[in-house]
């Protein structure tokens, strides 16, 4: 058995519609589908409590195959840091080409770059960037 390929890495955001049109706006990241999760299931897969929770579930689809799947929570718990060496996802990494062109790219459209284009040990070039809620992207 061997996994065929990468599929998706899923996010949590604040605003389901913000994060839609900042992959789109940002990454050309088209939404593909929207789903509206009935409170039971909320409640039961997700173990999210309230009278009523609630979830949307998008889908958007990256160029070259794999898919951000973004999730919208109601009731929501605030955000909280992720260090590095916690147990769990740090990030999620988008191949490019031009780093330093992608870098003045997303500085111009407001995003957050948490650091200038570096070369790794290994030979290529990589930053970091933050989307709206402060998820890492490589």
């Amino acid at each position: 058995m061997k996994a065929r390929s990468f599929s998706h890495v899923g996010i949590t955001v604040s605003d389901f519609n913000r994060a839609v049109r900042f992959y789109w706006d940002v990454f050309r990241c088209p939404l593909v589908g929207v789903a509206d999760t009935p409170p039971d299931r909320v409640r039961t897969f997700f173990d999210v409590s309230g009278d009523a929770p609630r979830s949307r579930i998008g889908w958007n689809r990256i160029p070259g195959g794999g898919v951000i799947e973004i999730f919208e929570f109601q009731p929501q718990q605030p955000p909280a840091p992720i260090p590095w060496n916690r147990v769990g996802l740090t990030h999620f990494s988008l191949n490019v080409r031009n780093t330093r062109r992608w870098y003045e790219y997303l500085r111009q459209k407001g995003v957050e770059c948490v650091s200038p284009p570096e070369r790794s040990p290994r030979g290529h070039w990589f930053f970091f960037a933050r989307d709206m809620d402060g998820n890492l992207i490589e």
